[in-house]
């Protein structure tokens, strides 16, 4: 039986890098540096959309699910299970560039699930039982861009590759960090009025 080699250290380098992940740019170095965003979702919008069409006119619930409800499901499927395959791909390429070229890559603390929850409702004071506008419609755009970039897949990636090769993975908690623009997924500026600040959010 053959045994897997353990991964070696490498050689140092001297630099030191620090990253900020996006989603109009997957990730920006300290050097100005960019990596760009793949959206892989949008790669295969049109192909999911008109698979989940066909896959709706079949009952969502039924306890034993036909030959043609069955390949509808697995039509659903396929173009998610390509999304994976290369998000991870391009996680693990991308990682292990920065490990290769970097001593120490640093990167802000972030807390995924806190930033992709949906906003709460506004009940709307002068008007029973009615709501006021919350945001919920820009931020499910955000949100779907910010799972479809899979920051926090990445990061772990980004760890593990950093110990196995005797690098230093270190991690940030900027409190005076720009939030991120609802509209544009970039880092705004605190005097920016125009996008919807996260800052409880996105800090874990």
């Amino acid at each position: 039986m053959t045994k897997s080699r353990p991964p070696e250290e490498l050689l140092p380098t001297g630099a030191v890098v620090g990253i900020d992940v996006g989603t109009v740019h997957f990730l920006t170095t300290s050097e100005g540096e960019h990596e760009p965003n793949p959206r892989f979702l949008a790669t295969v919008a049109e192909e999911l959309a008109e698979a989940q069409r066909h896959l709706a006119a079949f009952p969502k619930r039924t306890r034993q699910r036909t030959r043609a409800h069955r390949a509808a499901a697995r039509r659903v499927a396929r173009p998610h299970a390509r999304i994976r395959r290369k998000r991870l791909d391009f996680h693990h390429k991308t990682a292990r560039a920065l490990i290769a070229d970097n001593d120490v890559v640093a990167h802000e603390r972030l807390n995924t699930a806190g930033m992709t929850k949906s906003p709460a409702p506004r009940p709307d004071p002068g008007n029973d039982g009615a709501f006021l506008p919350n945001g919920a419609a820009a931020e499910a755009g955000l949100n779907r861009s910010i799972l479809d970039a899979g920051w926090g897949q990445f990061l772990a990636i980004l760890a593990n590759k950093a110990a196995s090769a005797g690098r230093l993975g270190t991690t940030t908690s900027s409190a005076p960090a720009r939030p991120t623009c609802t509209s544009t997924g970039n880092r705004c500026t605190p005097s920016a009025t125009a996008c919807r600040t996260r800052r409880s959010a996105t800090r874990s």
